[in-house]
């Protein structure tokens, strides 16, 4: 079992990682000058290719936690809310790399794009549900 935690661990450090950065790549998109075809479809390039590899170890990141939760008991049984709660933010982490595919989909097929202070406030929501799953996990307040 302890394999087992290792390694989501290791999966979801690189699967935040991931998500710390692509939304970064979006507010260096929304400040590409009008004419700078060459630096937004560098970036575009980039935010793909970022996001292909967030997805791969989102994958395991979640097999992995489902597999300790599910295989080994943790979380379940009495007096375990905590769990409820940090797979409600599982779900809110898991809506939030979607919403940054929908949002690179548009990007490419040119859509009117947020400003770079939208995206760089977006790009701090991840924080915030890091924060509070790792503090769920650890704490286990409830």
């Amino acid at each position: 079992m302890l394999w087992i935690k290792a390694f989501h661990i290791v999966f979801i450090a690189s699967w935040f990682a991931g998500l710390f950065y692509l939304p970064r790549l979006f507010v260096n998109l929304a400040m590409v000058p009008a004419g700078s075809t060459a630096e937004r479809e560098r970036l575009l390039l980039m935010a793909g290719k970022l996001l292909r590899f967030t997805t791969m170890l989102a994958v395991p990141a979640v097999l992995l936690g489902a597999w300790l939760w599910l295989g080994y008991g943790i979380g379940r049984g009495p007096g375990n809310g905590w769990m409820h709660a940090k797979l409600g933010v599982v779900l809110l982490v898991i809506g939030y790399h979607h919403g940054c595919a929908v949002m690179l989909r548009k990007m490419r097929a040119g859509a009117p794009m947020r400003s770079h202070t939208w995206y760089r406030w977006f790009n701090e929501v991840p924080v915030l549900l890091l924060l509070a799953a790792v503090v769920l996990v650890v704490v286990k307040p409830f």
